[in-house]
Order: C-alpha cells, then structure tokens, then sequence
C-alpha cells in the first residue's frame, strides 16, 4: 500500500500549551543573517547539509502552489504558501522536535536528514504524508497540511500539533528500517496507528499536557473495523505501550524489517489478523491473544491465521 494515495479530510480539535526547544542552527529566512564570527560558526555548522531549495512547485494530487520556503535547520525545513501568514513560526520547533524524537527512536529515513513540512491556509484542508522513496514529493519525507480557514495555523495548539505529528506517523508506518509501504495499513486504517505514535510523541517530548488531552479524546473512540464497536486505543494500542512503551513500538517495526516477507526495499504484501497479533506479540515480549480478543474479537480464521504466523515466523518469540 503506498502511503501517499491518501490523504487527512478532517482536522481534530482542542488547544492546547505550546512547549519546544529551538534547534540551534535553525535559520528564519525573513530574518538577517549572522555576520562576522557568528556568520563563520553558522556557514561551517550547516556546511555539511545543503541548505534545501528556497522555493519549491508543487506537482501532486490538486496542489500548484509554489512554495516558499521560512525556516530550515539540519532536521526540518518549512514551507508555506503564500495564505499562509508569516506570524507562524511554531512550527519551527516543534516540527523540529518531533522529526529529531521520531529518528532517535526508529532510526533514519533515507540520506536527506530533514522532514519537509508544509503549509497551506485557505485550500487543501487535510493532509498527506510522503517519503523518501516516492518520486512524487521528490523523494523527501514530506507531510502537507492544509485548512480552508483564512486563520490556520495561528494557534500552534490542539489540531496544528495533532494533524501534523498525525502525518509523521504515516512516514514511520510508511518508510521505516530501509523498508516501504505499511502491511498493516488494511488492518489498522489511517488513524489507529497514528493514535499511540501522537500520544507516545507527547510523553517523548516531555507535552504532558498534550499527553492528557490527547488520552482524553481518544480514550472512548470506537471504529467498525475489524468489527462494530472497535475500541482500538482503549483495548489495543494503549494496553500495548502500557506493557513495551516506546521501546515496543519500535521493536514492531524492526521485527517487521526483519522477518515480513519483501520484494527488494518493499514489502511484498499484506499482514492479516494473525500475523498483526504475532508481530506485535513480539514486540512486546508477551502473548497478546487474549488482548486481540478483547480488542477485536476472535475467530476460526484468526486462529488458523496466528497458528500459521507462528509457525512462519519462528524467529518471533514471546
């Protein structure tokens, strides 16, 4: 499944505090640059990253803007359209914050050490991730967000932070180990997966209060799938990094490069039910049958399905 043929067609809501460090060699470009020593420092600290192109067209899905670039550092680089207004700057930061948490947790994504992020107010409304292995967004790992409010992104609160680390998500799920694509794309849809990787993202960051929020409005959500009532965060995902935490969240996916089937830096195909419960397993250290039946029921097949990733994957134990 490649990850850049959807996109977000909602936003989430609820302010929130504004808590981040700025990356020190971070660069404003409607800002004078250093001279003199300062300049030297700055010119040999960024020498060994080329700086990314100062403006860039668009040329996916809708979008024809031609952006420009604001802000960029060794680990993020931010465009806007020209709707957006030049006020904004949080996510210089925080986008920086939560690009250098994500690499030190699951590892690289490609050559290009930066995340793209970009911009758009009064069109686009939503978002769509990218990586680094599709020639659509040039090979970088891009996340684009966009509201068809006049005032997006002021706040820098609540949904501007929720929507973003929301596409992080799906380059992680995306891109990670050197490996593309999500087999557990069809099982988990768009949003499960980005729930625990928000909320793990806030507690990584030190956001205890967007941690609560975050807990609170997604505690009691329920989705159809795999069946009526399905309660994901509550009985699956949270439950999961109550037992591994980030580190299991992690092990996932190097279980993943490790032992799901590909076809050169692809996976081949898809996970079904038992595998998701045995891969997971795994991560954890812990037989999570009994969990997948509370979150999503059991079955024959699910039974048939775990039995034979057991076996297919022997080098998974728990």
């Amino acid at each position: 499944m490649n990850l850049q043929s959807f996109r977000i067609s909602t936003m989430l809501g609820i302010p929130v505090l504004l808590f981040s460090l700025l990356s020190a060699c971070g660069k404003e470009d409607n800002i004078p640059s250093p001279s003199g020593k300062d300049a030297a420092v700055k010119s040999s600290a960024m020498a060994a990253i080329a700086a990314p192109p100062a403006t860039w067209q668009e040329h996916w899905f809708e979008h024809v803007q031609l952006l420009n670039r604001k802000f960029y550092d060794d680990d993020v680089a931010v465009y806007f359209d020209n709707d957006v207004s030049s006020s904004v700057t949080w996510p210089n930061t925080y986008m920086g914050d939560v690009w250098r948490y994500t690499k030190g947790l699951y590892g690289s994504f490609g050559s290009d050490p930066r995340l793209f992020a970009i911009f758009h107010t009064g069109k686009y409304s939503g978002g769509h991730p990218s990586t680094y292995f599709d020639a659509s967004h040039d090979n970088r790992n891009v996340i684009d967000v966009g509201s068809n409010s006049t005032s997006a992104w002021l706040s820098g609160t609540g949904n501007d932070l929720d929507i973003t680390t929301h596409e992080v998500a799906h380059i992680v799920e995306g891109a990670s180990k050197g490996y593309h694509n999500s087999p557990a794309f069809g099982i988990w849809g768009d949003s499960k997966w980005a729930e625990i990787f928000i909320y793990d993202v806030y507690k990584g960051l030190g956001r205890t209060a967007d941690a609560t929020r975050w807990y609170n409005l997604v505690i009691n959500g329920s989705d159809n799938f795999p069946r009526a009532g399905t309660q994901w965060f509550k009985n699956w995902f949270y439950p999961i990094y109550q037992l591994g935490g980030s580190a299991g969240l992690n092990k996932y996916f190097t279980l993943l490069a490790q032992y799901f089937p590909k076809s050169g830096q692809n996976y081949s195909r898809a996970m079904n039910m038992g595998e998701f419960v045995h891969f997971w397993s795994g991560a954890v250290g812990r037989n999570l049958k009994a969990q997948a039946t509370t979150a999503f029921g059991w079955t024959s097949t699910y039974e048939t399905q775990f039995n034979q990733a057991r076996a297919t994957f022997p080098g998974i134990t728990y």
